[in-house]
């Protein structure tokens, strides 16, 4: 089969995160399929068509480029941060393993990009130093309960978590009780790293402890790093502090 889909990562926001093979696979598109402000990032060209979907409609919009890459196009279908984090890579592969046979034999490409998790731990340090997990605090594909199971979890044993989609209007309460949940293993000293719309025009990184996580402004845009008991915050006088995970553990527990 002819056709080819190239599923994209666009970086977190600015064009200097875009990588070169991105910016090669979205120049030889004839089609883009995308969330409305994932296609405004990228740049209209002449002949080029432009395919926008709601957020919430990732499985129609990969059937719908998977359709149109089956007619022997070149399509592209974009997504914030990387692809295969929370977005649209897996939506695409589970859309050829229930649709047709046909879509099997197309040529995909999964285009990596920087990730939320790592835009925001650049810019304040090496959270990341150590171990760590990510975790999404959305329920609309999974039960609230396994949230918190998976948050005892990683906190328990001494992971460093990522928390991505904390607050959305529909999901208002979510963070504050992942927040109270982790409590029941780590200090109230712990650090916790909230990077909003990094590498947009409105990027804002801020650094709380535990005990006033939940009292700090988040939402889709934010991205959050909760430190384990190994991290560490380096005060700079002028200067914007280090957050950082060591990458010897410092302490053992049974």
């Amino acid at each position: 089969m002819s056709g080819h889909l190239a599923v994209i990562g666009l970086g977190p926001g600015d064009a200097r995160y875009l990588t070169p093979e991105a910016d090669e696979a979205l120049a030889a598109a004839q089609a883009v399929y995308g969330y409305g402000s994932y296609i405004d990032r990228v740049p209209a060209r002449a002949g080029q068509s432009r395919h926008v979907s709601d957020n919430r409609e990732e499985h129609a919009r990969a059937a719908a480029a998977l359709r149109h890459a089956a007619q022997g196009a070149r399509v592209a279908v974009v997504s914030g941060g990387d692809p295969g984090v929370f977005a649209m890579a897996a939506a695409v592969c589970e859309e050829i393993e229930s649709g047709p046979e046909n879509w099997r034999g197309l040529d995909v490409t999964v285009i990596p990009g920087v990730t939320a998790m790592l835009a925001v731990a650049a810019r304040i340090g090496a959270p990341l130093g150590h171990d760590f997990c990510t975790l999404s605090l959305s329920d609309n594909l999974k039960p609230w309960d396994l949230i918190e199971r998976r948050l005892d979890a990683a906190a328990s044993t001494g992971f460093v978590i990522a928390l991505y989609n904390p607050v959305s209007r529909a999901r208002p309460w979510q963070f504050s009780a992942a927040i109270e949940r982790l409590r029941r293993h780590l200090l109230p000293s712990t650090p916790v790293v909230f990077g909003h719309a990094v590498g947009r025009p409105d990027e804002a990184v801020n650094v709380t402890t535990l005990d006033q996580a939940d009292t700090t402004p988040a939402d889709m845009a934010t991205l959050v790093i909760v430190g384990s008991r190994d991290t560490r915050v380096v005060q700079r006088p002028g200067r914007s502090p280090l957050v950082y995970t060591p990458r010897a553990v410092a302490e053992v527990s049974a």
